[in-house]
């Protein structure tokens, strides 16, 4: 009996010793209806930190932002875009392109005087001013060019409306914020024209094109008319005017781009001139090209 009542006692002791073990365990152990824990980091209602500068105080700095696309070599247009950022953020975006061929009117100029033709020559759904405006329109709203995301074609899906191709706006707007705030030139963005009077002799009359984009020359075309109406430049290109022909170095297109690539790199500045209106300061060219510069001069009366 005295062994039976050493056994039962030792039993109680250790139930009890061993309940005591289990509830300590219990203690530490998460509820069985609690979420299991998790490393993830917890949700936020705050902004990304990629959207929070857009959505809060705006990740630009202020100003006036203006970049390019290359060129394409087959029409000649470069597309550019002007972008106005006011608090950090993007609230105009401008996309235009001028022609470095035949110099002139903006693209959507063009366009809208119903000179482009995109929905009566191209089949298009609608011009290309038009489709151009949601483009802007939908990277003032995504604060972000890269949210255009462009096919191997060139266009997007991402805008509704819009068929024409926008890897271009896509290049230089990003080209623009990249370069920063740009100081804008002198002039008036446009189109500008002058002609001189039909010369008796020669049956030429001078004519001159200028582009201004950001209040600066982009684009810049000398040439001429005859009472044919033939352009002297394309003229001189089909080899029909024969400058070489007579002696000459160079054909008279390729002289007077010589004057043009002067013209844009000294903003309009014309070189020294003799009473011919020849010059020594521009290399291989040796036509009259004074009455270029004053009637680019007279051009852009209009741009100030």
């Amino acid at each position: 009996m005295k062994k039976a009542s050493v056994i039962l006692s030792s039993a109680l002791v250790l139930g009890t010793l061993l309940a005591g073990c289990g509830n300590n365990n219990s203690n530490n152990a998460a509820p069985t209806n609690a979420p299991a824990e998790s490393t993830a980091p917890a949700e936020t209602t705050a902004p990304a930190a990629s959207d929070a500068g857009t959505a809060e105080t705006g990740k630009y700095q202020d100003g006036t932002y203006y970049g390019t696309a290359p060129v394409d070599a087959e029409t000649g247009w470069e597309s550019f875009v002007l972008l106005t950022v006011e608090g950090g953020k993007i609230t105009k975006a401008d996309w235009d392109a001028f022609n470095t061929k035949t110099a002139g009117d903006l693209k959507k100029k063009v366009s809208e005087d119903g000179k482009y033709g995109l929905v009566s020559k191209g089949g298009g759904q609608a011009e290309w001013h038009e489709q151009a405006a949601k483009a802007e329109a939908f990277l003032v709203e995504k604060q972000d060019p890269a949210a255009v995301v462009v096919d191997d074609k060139g266009k997007t899906d991402a805008i509704s409306g819009v068929s024409i191709g926008v890897s271009d706006f896509v290049t230089a707007a990003q080209a623009a914020l990249a370069a920063g705030p740009a100081q804008a030139g002198p002039y008036k963005d446009g189109g500008y024209f002058a002609e001189g009077e039909m010369d008796k002799e020669s049956g030429w009359k001078s004519t001159v094109a200028l582009t201004v984009a950001n209040g600066n020359i982009v684009a810049v075309n000398f040439s001429g008319v005859n009472a044919a109406g033939d352009d002297k430049k394309q003229y001189s290109i089909d080899g029909k005017y024969g400058m070489k022909a007579g002696g000459a170095a160079a054909e008279w297109h390729e002289e007077i781009a010589l004057a043009e690539k002067y013209f844009l790199e000294n903003k309009g500045a014309a070189p020294k001139l003799d009473a011919e209106g020849k010059t020594d300061a521009i290399s291989g060219v040796s036509i009259h090209v004074g009455e270029y510069f004053t009637l680019a001069e007279k051009a852009l009366e209009g741009a100030k």
